[in-house]
């Protein structure tokens, strides 16, 4: 669907009103709630334990995550037994999809580009700092005291094991940043919420986004996992081959005499035939063949899906071609990064734009209370949301500026979080890539970027850099998932104001609970989990600080570029219908995550396309149950080898990146 102008909202919104409301199904109910809280630790723990201590699975780096759809299907097995021998007793499609809501927003805290990475950065400054590389001097005063640890006999069983946790001194230490950390956290996703909230309506009911990443979570719990999705004949098909894959392959990882068959991207590389000048600069060219990756690019649209592998090949032309003139020799060029920056930037301005008449309405239901807006179907009135989006903000501007940022740094960092976030959440409503790994795309590198380091001074870059543990890579954003939540809310006809209330108890949950499992397995293991991801956190900033730079004007300039190239894509497709290239495209393949997944995108468009060509809408239909099939072949054998080594600890066969 491309982004357009929606016409005659005020109409719609005066239809809107007029709509009988129907009753709610039962949703988050009580036991519901009950059962995803009860899950949130677990989960942690299992996520925690084999995307950090053993760097295996990495369940949260992809848009739809296997441990959830794992549990949600596990739920689901043994609610088909109370369906058919306790009606009374059995969850609804409403209590089912609470608990995976709450298990979705609970991984994105516990995951890979999150607490994985604040916990290990707490203590690292003060644990590593010595007098030859002068950090205490350079920046250790610029990190509060009540952010960090600097008691040493505390961090030792912490990076050195055979320790525990439990113990007075440790969890007095640990208690203060975890609680400072947990409110800020949760004021960050309570302004995506409201965020969510203003758009909802808009992108949800007004312009129909398709959100593929929810299909499969709608197809398996309906009627409580009771519905004809699980007698389809080709569904079946397609879980059984990517069920068989997964079991050929984990029983290869035990016994390596038996066959296997090749899927990973650290399998193929084509980058290793391109040896000569200036084709070597096309660098790692992997091939991969997840049969989920293939499943989910299937529901996207065709034109993104192949946009996105051919702006992926472009990114390895510009590379070519760089070389081939010469200036590879040139630090950053061809500025990759940056043209990532823009365009997202482009992208986030330009999701604002499309909803501006929207807005507009909701602004007069804000602050004039006008009768053309009926706003009592959201999760929140706008009057609420609009507030708490500005106390929100307030407050996460007023704990950056206590911790050390200036005023104007941190509504600057803020506003370019905010932008990139509501980009990707746009994005993923409407496109829905397997993944999309944005690293180093982020708020902090545009802000050195455009005024230099010079300028930002040592307290701004040193919160900045803190701040890497929800900048780093976006694979996991939260907000993609709260408005997921909602819209599938809104397909089954759940209460979307107490699942709202869910996913905020679901956070403050979640925080401690992350925490926990975090420091229960580094207190124990040798090595503090998480090291690598700490040193990544604060590595720059000595070189910021020792070596002050100015405005970056040639980073910049393909700043500008893609931004304006996003620009000029976009009025390409509202101008031309048969113009097939999507900005989002061009967005998602600046970056290294599409590395993963570029040929599964070429297979699935190639698929898609075949079906539409000969077999029409109704063939394409058809096909969709094999396609999900293979996501949830994949997912529940995979997830089956993951649980099985969080069992026996130690390490399985893992499907997913390496």
């Amino acid at each position: 669907m491309i982004w357009t102008d929606v016409q005659s909202t005020e109409i719609h919104w005066q239809l809107g009103r007029l709509r009988n409301v129907q009753s709610k199904t039962p949703s988050v109910t009580w036991r519901a709630l009950l059962i995803g809280l009860i899950l949130i630790p677990f989960n942690a723990y299992w996520v925690i334990q084999i995307e950090i201590v053993w760097y295996s699975g990495h369940p949260t780096c992809a848009s739809l995550f296997f441990n959830t759809i794992f549990i949600l299907v596990t739920i689901i097995v043994c609610n088909l037994f109370a369906v058919n021998f306790a009606p009374k007793a059995a969850l609804s499609q409403g209590e089912l999809l609470t608990i995976y809501v709450i298990l979705c927003i609970a991984s994105t805290i516990s995951s890979h580009d999150m607490l994985q990475i604040l916990i290990p950065a707490i203590p690292y400054i003060s644990w590593y700092s010595t007098p030859e590389n002068e950090w205490m001097e350079l920046f250790g005063g610029y990190i509060p005291s009540w952010l960090s640890i600097s008691d040493k006999s505390v961090l030792r069983g912490y990076y050195e094991g055979g320790s525990t946790l439990y113990t007075a001194a440790h969890i007095k230490a640990w208690l203060t940043p975890m609680l400072w950390w947990t409110s800020f956290i949760v004021a960050l996703l309570f302004v995506m919420v409201c965020v969510n909230v203003i758009v909802r309506r808009q992108w949800t009911e007004q312009e129909k986004l398709t959100y593929p990443i929810i299909q499969l979570p709608l197809a398996i719990t309906e009627k409580g996992g009771a519905s004809g999705f699980f007698s389809n004949r080709l569904m079946w098909i397609g879980c059984g081959l990517a069920g068989a894959l997964n079991v050929l392959n984990g029983l290869h990882f035990y016994f390596p005499s038996l066959p296997s068959i090749p899927v990973k991207v650290s399998q193929h590389n084509l980058g290793i035939y391109f040896t000569t000048k200036p084709w070597s600069a096309i660098g790692w060219l992997p091939l991969s063949f997840y049969p989920f990756a293939i499943g989910l690019s299937f529901f996207l649209p065709l034109d993104l899906s192949f946009s996105t592998w051919f702006f992926y090949l472009f990114r390895k032309g510009q590379q070519v071609l760089a070389a081939a003139l010469g200036l590879r020799s040139l630090p950053g060029f061809p500025y990759l990064n940056q043209q990532s920056s823009g365009a997202w930037i482009g992208l986030g301005i330009l999701a604002v734009w499309i909803t501006r008449r929207h807005l507009q309405l909701v602004l007069r239901r804000v602050f004039m209370s006008s009768s053309q807006v009926d706003d009592t179907q959201e999760p929140l009135s706008y009057r609420w949301a609009f507030f708490g989006l500005i106390g929100g903000l307030f407050f996460l501007i007023a704990f950056s500026v206590r911790a050390g940022m200036t005023i104007w740094a941190a509504v600057v960092f803020f506003m370019l979080y905010l932008g990139i976030s509501t980009a990707i959440t746009r994005m993923r409503a409407e496109l829905g890539p397997p993944t999309h790994e944005l690293t180093p795309m982020n708020a902090g590198h545009i802000m050195v970027d455009f005024f230099g380091t010079r300028r930002l001074g040592a307290g701004n870059l040193t919160i900045i850099a803190f701040y890497w543990f929800f900048n780093r890579s976006y694979r996991n954003h939260p907000m993609p998932q709260q408005l997921e939540g909602l819209k599938m809310a809104e397909r089954t006809n759940m209460d979307n104001r107490k699942l709202v209330f869910a996913m905020m108890l679901a956070v403050i949950i979640a925080v401690p609970a992350s925490f926990w499992a975090m420091l229960e397995m580094s207190y124990k293991v040798a090595d503090a989990p998480g090291r690598w991801f700490a040193w990544e956190t604060f590595r720059r900033l000595p070189t910021y600080l020792n070596f002050p730079s100015p405005t970056n004007y040639p980073a910049l300039t393909f700043f500008g570029v893609g931004f304006v190239f996003t620009f000029l894509l976009m009025a390409m497709r509202m101008r031309f219908l048969w113009w097939p290239f999507h900005p989002a495209g061009y967005a998602l393949s600046t970056n290294f995550g599409i590395d993963y997944i570029w040929f599964c995108l070429v297979i699935s468009s190639g698929a898609k396309w075949v079906i539409l060509r000969y077999g029409g809408l109704k063939t394409h239909r058809n096909a969709i149950p094999f396609f999900l099939g293979l996501i949830l072949g994949e997912f529940a054998v995979g997830g089956f080898w993951s649980v099985l080594s969080i069992i026996l600890q130690q390490r399985t066969y893992t499907f997913w990146i390496f």
